[in-house]
């Protein structure tokens, strides 16, 4: 079973939308949006501290856990039109068996 981790650089709806679509999919049962690890690594006593060019749009990481090969191709198809019409960064990252089949 494929599971597939994507980052979606774009504000919350966008990344909602995304997660929505990927409920959508036959076959898909779990959609998860994962913790960043390392939020805000902007110290608060630096100079640069809020200022505009250092904030950026939101990233947010998500899971899915595709049944197989297939579905994990749509999943990936569907993502990439969506993000396209979104005007968003989606970056793909699967696990070695995944990439190893394609």
């Amino acid at each position: 079973m494929p599971l597939m981790r994507l980052r979606v650089t774009g504000s919350d709806d966008d990344a909602r939308a995304i997660g929505n679509l990927l409920s959508s999919i036959d076959g898909i049962e779990h959609v998860e949006e994962v913790a960043d690890l390392m939020p805000g690594m902007d110290d608060a006593d630096s100079s640069s501290a809020g200022l505009s060019d250092v904030s950026g749009p939101d990233a947010h990481e998500i899971e899915i856990d595709a049944p197989n090969d297939a579905t994990a191709k749509r999943v990936r198809e569907a993502v990439e039109a969506l993000a396209f019409d979104l005007d968003v960064l989606v970056e793909f990252e699967s696990d070695e068996d995944w990439h190893d089949n394609q």
